[in-house]
């Protein structure tokens, strides 16, 4: 379900729809329906993912994986020159969608990382395994 996840710029509505569909195979594994009305806390009790990262910490973690191995390549390689390119054109009217670039450097301030922390490959890694400090929200799901 992650696959190529690195490269993913997921807006909030399609991140609500990602973590439902996450709750409903755990529903579905535990065979307990929402009619039941069993909330999503006791399910992943049951299912023994409570203390996990739920799938939203996991592609956030693949992008700044990602994010960090392409800024450790040489200049002339063309993933960097891709991520590093700017177009020329105008956007269209309207506000403008995020880039995948605020997506990473929004994970990165949930995370705690610096900018040019990815320079150490090791405590890059260890930073971005890290899971993001949930939002108040988020917690009374």
């Amino acid at each position: 379900m992650t696959y190529g996840a690195e490269v993913w710029q997921i807006p909030t509505r399609e991140i609500n729809k990602i973590l439902s569909t996450e709750m409903d195979v755990l529903r579905r594994s535990v065979r307990k329906s929402r009619i039941e009305r069993i909330k999503n806390d006791h399910i992943k009790e049951i299912m023994g993912v409570k203390e996990k990262p739920d799938i939203i910490d996991i592609i956030e973690r693949k992008r700044l994986q990602w994010y960090g191995h392409v800024k450790r390549m040489r200049d002339e390689r063309l993933p960097k020159l891709i991520m590093e390119w700017i177009p020329r054109e105008r956007r269209k009217r309207g506000r403008p969608r995020k880039t995948w670039m605020e997506g990473v450097r929004a994970a990165m301030t949930t995370r705690h990382l610096e900018e040019d922390q990815w320079l150490n490959r090791k405590e890059w890694c260890l930073g971005s395994g890290r899971r993001r400090q949930l939002s108040q929200d988020r917690k009374d799901r």
